[in-house]
């Protein structure tokens, strides 16, 4: 099973078309999870048409969005479960908003977003990942996103690219 995963596109401001790579790798996808920060109901409605997707509402969203979608979720694909968070409510850093926005959950990996930061980390028996941004890098060297692959376990890796477009 192969999931993209993206996060702070913040479309249309940052970008009026999606990167090469992202879509690339969106083509061969089962799923698409997206954490967050669409900021226009046209990025959502655009994404569900390349595929299923499962998503939740980040700080900048529309109302429209917070109306279709979750703050956070948990979602159950290829045996595993994923928690699904933006990671802006709390008072820690974005990660720690994360995890602890899973507190008491069973999970395997949670994915964030927030910070556009990209990371990859394992927390005890958890998997920590944020895509980054594939629009918006902000200070970060380069846009990016993310694919997971289950062949029983789960492998997390970023895509980097230079340009957005």
């Amino acid at each position: 099973m192969k999931i993209t995963v993206l996060s702070d596109t913040h479309m249309p401001r940052m970008s009026k078309e999606w990167p090469a790579p992202l879509l690339q790798d969106i083509q061969d996808s089962d799923l698409i999870f997206h954490a967050g920060d669409w900021s226009d109901i046209s990025v959502y409605e655009e994404l569900t048409s390349m595929g299923k997707v499962h998503g939740v509402t980040g700080n900048t969203d529309l109302t429209m969005i917070r109306g279709i979608l979750p703050e956070q979720t948990i979602i159950e694909a290829g045996g595993k479960r994923f928690g699904l968070v933006h990671g802006h409510h709390g008072k820690g850093s974005t990660e720690a908003n994360a995890i602890a926005a899973f507190s008491g959950e069973q999970v395997d990996c949670i994915i964030f977003g927030h910070s556009h930061i990209p990371l990859l980390k394992q927390d005890g028996k958890c998997l920590l990942f944020n895509p980054g941004s594939p629009t918006d890098k902000r200070r970060q060297p380069q846009y990016s996103h993310g694919v997971i692959t289950i062949d029983g376990d789960i492998h997390a890796e970023h895509v980097f690219y230079d340009s957005k477009s």
